[in-house]
């Protein structure tokens, strides 16, 4: 909005114009101070008592014990509670699909002419119920990946934040994901020969089209990407974007690294990984970080024979970076079962002949290691100074299944923490006569 000024030129009349455009415009957001909490940062660290949390214009300034609350700051206690930075979902498909099932509400796959040109970000819905749903669990952001349908790629993947507003978009075209083990087989012909034919063969037309892009020939016999596809994995193969690349198996993914003496560039995420405790020094020796399930430890596909609960702990015990998403199910749908996820971490060092990971440890898989995967750990995940404000204040221990969130943070906006389910709840939990649908009247 544009604010003119009278045409008066006395010095009263410019006064009270510029008294007008002050009144007019929003009042500055006060820095926000969160005390006397258990406070988890997120890095990797063990929680401290008594923390203090300062967030101001949408960042974090100061988190720790001994914190200095500035003048002028809305203090919120938060003695005998937690704190930890807004988690963030490794692997999801949320915003994609309110009912997966219904044909009409899903967006995560499509049988196109394109593959991976395909963009999620433009599609994804900011008021699906699961956004709410996760946000009032503690999920400040996701990952949001597509699934491959025409082919091996699926398309180009985002970063999330789950605001209760119409701009979720942190980071489009974040990723290119592609399917690199049984289903990428399946899409490639039926086998993994083929599909490793056929992957190396989609990347070094790319390297064609990012060389010469007017004499390339999409539309020819041999071409395996017609030239959007193409276009748009020139950044994958020159290592500008990441390339997501699911698959399960020991010997996929060594396979996987390989490709490196190939297509040296290529700046790979693992995602799945079930039987990466098989091959985690050569996984840490490259420097690739891995998105897996939290606890999966029934062999529910041939690629996953050698599933273990200890997959994760014997990773990270080798060095490599893991995150944790949903790799099992309810990908569009569960994100808050993170903590759950991430507890069941801890609970493992109880369990003898696990390894399983300390609470800082498993607080990061589900904080800044997907923040870092991402390219992106320089801004989200933790809270130290500097990162975006998203922060949870928790009842009680988070990894514990019986604690819950009070009050979330996205960019220094406290989110309402409602949601469609809350909602039903206090509807019902004490329904007065007249309140009911006609369904329910007798």
């Amino acid at each position: 909005m544009t604010t003119k000024l009278p045409l008066s030129r006395s010095a009263g009349g410019m006064a009270a114009a510029l008294l007008a455009m002050i009144a007019s415009m929003p009042a500055l957001a006060q820095p926000i101070a969160i005390t006397g909490a258990t406070l988890a940062i997120g890095d990797g660290s063990e929680p401290v008592r008594g923390g203090t949390v300062v967030i101001d214009a949408g960042k974090v300034v100061a988190a720790g014990a001994g914190i200095a609350v500035p003048a002028g700051a809305k203090v919120i206690d938060a003695a005998g509670k937690w704190v930890t930075p807004g988690l963030v979902s490794g692997f999801s498909r949320v915003g994609l699909a309110e009912v997966p099932a219904v044909t009409e509400t899903n967006d995560i796959s499509a049988n196109s002419p394109f593959s991976a040109a395909i963009d999620v970000a433009p599609a994804i819905n900011p008021l699906a119920n699961p956004i709410a749903i996760s946000r009032t669990g503690g999920v400040t952001r996701a990952v949001v990946a597509p699934a491959a349908a025409s082919g091996i790629f699926g398309g180009q993947g985002a970063v999330i934040d789950l605001g209760a507003d119409m701009s979720p978009i942190t980071k489009a075209r974040a990723f290119a994901y592609v399917e690199m083990g049984e289903a990428g087989a399946a899409e490639a012909g039926g086998s993994r020969a083929a599909m490793i034919l056929t992957f190396r063969m989609m990347l070094r037309q790319a390297q064609d089209y990012a060389r010469a892009p007017a004499s390339f020939d999409g539309n020819s016999r041999d071409a395996l990407l017609n030239r959007v596809d193409a276009e748009a994995l020139v950044p994958v193969v020159t290592g500008a974007m990441p390339l997501m690349v699911h698959v399960e198996s020991a010997r996929d993914i060594v396979t996987v690294l390989s490709l490196r003496q190939e297509f040296p560039a290529l700046r790979l995420i693992l995602a799945g990984a079930t039987e990466g405790w098989m091959v985690a020094p050569q996984i840490a020796a490259a420097k690739v970080p891995v998105i897996t399930a939290g606890l999966e430890d029934l062999p529910s596909a041939f690629e996953k024979l050698a599933a273990t609960q200890s997959n994760v702990g014997r990773m990270v015990k080798a060095g490599v970076s893991v995150s944790m998403g949903m790799l099992t199910g309810d990908d569009a749908l569960q994100l808050r079962v993170a903590t759950q996820q991430a507890g069941n971490m801890v609970a493992l060092t109880k369990v003898p002949g696990a390894t399983g990971l300390s609470w800082g440890q498993a607080l990061r898989t589900i904080t800044l290691a997907p923040a870092e995967a991402m390219g992106l750990g320089d801004r989200l995940g933790s809270l130290q100074p500097g990162k975006a404000g998203d922060v949870v204040i928790w009842d009680g221990d988070p990894l514990e299944m019986t604690s819950a969130p009070v009050a979330v943070w996205i960019d220094g906006v406290e989110q309402p923490m409602t949601d469609r389910q809350t909602r039903l709840r206090d509807r019902y939990a004490t329904p007065s006569e007249g309140s009911l649908p006609k369904a329910y009247e007798w």
